[in-house]
């Protein structure tokens, strides 16, 4: 039963066009995304970034690459982990798997626990299956914000270290 798993999972990664997968992302989700990343950094001192990717190369898709391994590798690519006050959390969704990871840096990860993350990713699976991808990420950027700025409330005049726009790859 699991190799079937597999097998499934391979062919869609294979088959499934990136374009159909990234549809319900158009340009207009994008910037609202933007703009509630914006207005959420606005009460905290924490840096969100949000990534989408459809499929995943076919050799790591072979290997049994998780969308939670991926995710650490994202958060390193898109260097995540690069602010002053290691307070960055990456929104990682990974569209053909339908499975959706946050991972948080060091600062962040001492005093928010992964169960709360956890809890806000399978809040986005379910929203996404019933095709509420726009208000899937925006509530669930509603809900880090407000664990971020119970945690992490703004102080003084804090940089924007990160890019507000989510990247699409």
């Amino acid at each position: 039963m699991a190799s079937h798993g597999r097998l499934q999972r391979v062919l869609r990664h294979l088959f499934i066009p990136d374009w159909v997968a990234k549809r319900p992302f158009t340009r207009d989700v994008l910037l609202r995304i933007k703009d509630a990343v914006h207005a959420s950094e606005t009460r905290h001192d924490g840096e969100l970034r949000v990534v989408v990717e459809a499929s995943l190369p076919l050799a790591p898709v072979l290997r049994g690459l998780s969308a939670r391994h991926r995710a650490h590798d994202v958060f390193a690519q898109q260097r995540v982990w690069d602010t002053e006050h290691d307070c960055g959390v990456l929104i990682y969704l990974q569209l053909i798997d339908r499975r959706v990871e946050i991972v948080a840096d060091r600062g962040i990860a001492r005093r928010v626990e992964q169960h709360e993350w956890d809890a806000i990713c399978r809040g986005m699976e379910s929203a996404f299956r019933e095709g509420a991808y726009q208000q899937g990420v925006l509530a669930a950027i509603g809900t880090i914000t407000a664990l971020l700025a119970r945690h992490f409330p703004r102080c003084g005049n804090h940089p924007n270290e990160l890019p507000d726009a989510p990247t699409v790859l």
